[in-house]
């Protein structure tokens, strides 16, 4: 048996988009619901080109989008690179998701929260944990939380599940997502003893999908290698230029260093002004203050 990628779009979107069953399990192991009542029973998928009302704003696309039973909505998206703009675009969408439930003239207190679920097949943050919970708090008393827009962020590569032992649906789900690839011939007893994540790793068996869509799904994958190849060079130039720069200001403030001593000496000797300044290259008011 050869298996598919789960994080592909592809396949990701063949499992969570198709599969009403297995996208509430996947929402219910992985947002921060604190009681059984919040959890999610039923969705109803909604399209997941978000169009604007007017033709001046910009559009935006999502893998999959839907909406349950108390019309709470629900985000989820597999980004398989982190890039400096992902934030604003995940801030976008689920703004754009909340207000669009309004119509003119309703009252607000028709919105319903707005959840953000992102994996990202890449690191993005120092912390050592790899679950991300985003809210809007008041930044002295975080107890206080204006409700609507909830982001999560999942860093996928920091993801261990000897470390986390206490949800056990969110490392089934976790390990779904980071051991299923295409050098698995055999998916793992825990996974396969779920029926949920046995159904999910079903969906990625290659004889499931015709010859176009394994060439499209191929085609993807030779797409996030140039483009990690580009950002990694990218990055790297960067960071080359940072250090050139800093060694540029490092070198600037020594001269400046240097130069303040050498004018602080000769007005101690009495040296006129003019010629300070035009030795040490001082202006006028720095030699006085010094």
């Amino acid at each position: 048996m050869r298996y598919l990628n789960p994080k592909a779009d592809l396949t990701f979107k063949k499992v969570f988009r198709e599969h009403p069953d297995l996208i509430i399990s996947f929402l219910n192991a992985l947002l921060p619901f604190e009681k059984p009542e919040e959890e999610i029973t039923q969705v109803e998928y909604l399209n997941p080109e978000m169009v604007p009302q007017t033709p001046f704003h910009k559009d935006s696309i999502v893998d999959v989008r839907c909406k349950d039973q108390s019309g709470r909505q629900f985000i989820v998206e597999m980004q398989m690179m982190w890039t400096s703009a992902y934030k604003q675009r995940v801030l976008f969408n689920a703004s754009k998701a909340y207000v669009s439930q309004l119509d003119k003239g309703k009252d607000y207190e028709l919105l319903q929260p707005v959840y953000s679920l992102n994996l990202v097949n890449d690191t993005f943050s120092d912390s050592k944990g790899y679950y991300h919970d985003f809210r809007i708090v008041e930044e002295t008393e975080t107890r206080k939380v204006i409700e609507g827009l909830r982001f999560i962020f999942i860093e996928l590569p920091k993801f261990t599940p000897d470390n986390y032992q206490g949800k056990k649906m969110q490392v089934l789900w976790l390990r779904y997502l980071t051991e299923i690839n295409e050098k698995t011939r055999e998916a793992p007893e825990e996974l396969m003893e779920n029926p949920e994540i046995k159904k999910a790793v079903t969906q990625l068996e290659e004889s499931a999908f015709s010859k176009e869509q394994l060439l499209g799904y191929d085609h993807f994958w030779d797409v996030v290698s140039t483009a990690k190849m580009q950002i990694s060079s990218s990055r790297r130039e960067g960071r080359e230029e940072g250090l050139e720069e800093g060694e540029k200001i490092g070198i600037e403030k020594g001269e400046k260093k240097k130069a303040k001593e050498m004018a602080r000496l000769m007005k101690a000797d009495n040296e006129p002004m003019g010629k300070i300044i035009r030795y040490t290259n001082l202006s006028e008011e720095e030699i006085n203050s010094l």
